[in-house]
């Protein structure tokens, strides 16, 4: 009996190696299974890196400025709003590409411009106001997305990384400025703020007040523009002109203290 119990014993510990020599020809399959996931998570860091996002943003931007010199939205001025579509619901849609439109670097007073002659002051401003917010917010969506993990280890100029302060610590302040004296291009703006770390509250409330002014100006004298000498043609190109004299001249004097810092 004990040589029976010591040779069911040595064939019991015989039976893993023989398991294991059943089981090896998987090993090869989870072998192969390993390096698999790891050239996957490579690629998929590598399409999310920085660099990568800044060039999808790159991208995108081309491709909408193409859109814009195939399209020529600048046609409404000539051409107006087509008839099929009036009322609320055309202001609804002037706004959306509105804001489309500003993404692809359209100028804004081009569409303000637009937005009095096609929808009047009132429904005009209404609908412009929308569209700089929204445009706004996406470019500023996009720039901090895809822009700003590579862009700010760029920040290394005295007069950039004073900028890029001055944005970051005081950004409600900074972009109302920005908004109210146009020295600055609307879309320039937007990347630079989304670059910083500024918040989106901030930045999309002085977006919003901050181009209350400009844009009803424009938009005034869009609707004005078949009667160039009344009181509204000439205030709206008062309050035109006298920010863009103000902002120049506080950019003049800005330059110094930026190039101190």
């Amino acid at each position: 009996m004990l040589d029976a119990t010591t040779r069911s014993g040595g064939t019991a510990t015989a039976t893993p190696p023989a398991i294991a020599t059943e089981l090896s020809p998987l090993s090869p399959a989870v072998i192969v299974v390993a390096p698999a996931g790891g050239l996957a998570a490579r690629y998929t860091r590598a399409l999310l890196s920085p660099w990568s996002r800044l060039s999808l943003l790159v991208l995108l931007l081309g491709a909408a400025a193409t859109c814009v010199l195939l399209f020529e939205p600048q046609r409404l001025l000539a051409d107006g709003w087509p008839p099929q579509v009036g009322g609320a619901v055309a202001a609804v849609v002037f706004g959306a590409a509105y804001g489309l439109c500003t993404v692809a670097f359209v100028p804004r007073p081009l569409l303000n411009l637009a937005a009095g002659a096609l929808f009047g002051s009132q429904l005009g401003l209404a609908a412009a106001l929308a569209g700089t917010v929204l445009g706004a917010g996406a470019a500023f969506g996009l720039g901090r997305v895809l822009g700003q993990d590579a862009l700010r280890p760029l920040l290394r100029a005295r007069w950039l990384q004073a900028a890029d302060g001055q944005l970051s610590r005081h950004g409600f302040r900074s972009m109302m400025a920005a908004r109210l004296f146009p020295g600055v291009p609307f879309w320039a703006a937007n990347y630079c703020a989304a670059v910083s770390r500024m918040g989106w509250l901030p930045f999309l409330l002085a977006t919003a007040l901050g181009s209350v002014p400009n844009t009803a100006a424009y938009v005034v004298a869009g609707a004005r523009a078949s009667s160039p000498t009344s009181p509204a043609f000439l205030i709206a190109m008062a309050f035109i002109a006298v920010p863009a004299v103000v902002g120049a001249v506080v950019a003049w004097r800005k330059r110094h203290h930026l190039r101190g810092h």
